[in-house]
């Protein structure tokens, strides 16, 4: 992943050439301000940028995955697919199941690494996500149909249902199910990592 530097009176200076030698919209690279330039005595300083190009970033994320998945002893093919703008990189492993884990602890746990790998290297947060074999995919919708089919429940009986205890991500795709339901809503309670949500019957405007 190559870093250019770039500097002038400006940032907006800087970040102009940048986007001319790179021959890329500013929106296509990720900018860091570094420290000023000291030019002289009497002179006024110059800002000098950091630049790395998103594509570079979404090419060294799956070389870097799988660097890491080749040092833990796995054997891996990744996709990386574009979602909503955002990179997918979806593994495919001679053992997915270890690589998941139970509830998918272990595929959370190689998302964190590649994360902060990520984020130090560029000094700022870069959006991207992880799936092994579509688990994140097929867990998604099998929450979302088990939110509508006791949104449902509830609706019918009036009586609210308390779900199991979830994590942030799992709690967050309920909550995203049931939004704009017109019967139910929905409320997180408890304390992590035992946090859950409690799908509720909206009272009847009459």
């Amino acid at each position: 992943m190559e870093k250019h530097k770039y500097n002038g009176k400006t940032k907006e200076e800087a970040i102009n050439e940048a986007t001319i030698d790179l021959q890329e919209t500013q929106e296509n690279l990720i900018i860091k301000e570094l420290e000023p330039i000291k030019s002289g005595l009497f002179k006024s300083k110059k800002i000098e940028i950091e630049v790395v190009e998103k594509r570079e970033v979404v090419k060294y994320i799956k070389e870097f995955i799988n660097k890491l998945l080749k040092d833990l002893g796995f054997s891996a093919q990744i996709e990386m697919q574009m979602k909503e703008n955002v990179p997918m990189y979806i593994i495919y492993s001679d053992n997915d199941g270890l690589l998941i884990g139970k509830n998918g602890k272990n595929l959370k746990a190689l998302y964190t690494i590649v994360n902060q790998h990520i984020n130090k290297e560029l000094g700022s947060n870069f959006k991207f996500n992880i799936d092994i074999n579509s688990y994140k995919e097929k867990h998604e919708k099998s929450l979302e149909i088990l939110a509508k089919k006791i949104a449902k429940e509830v609706a019918t009986t009036k009586i609210e249902a308390k779900l199991d205890s979830m994590n942030s991500y799992e709690r967050r795709i309920i909550h995203n199910t049931l939004t704009n339901n017109k019967k139910v809503y929905t409320e997180s309670e408890g304390e992590e990592p035992n946090r859950y949500v409690i799908i509720k019957p909206k009272e009847e405007i009459e």
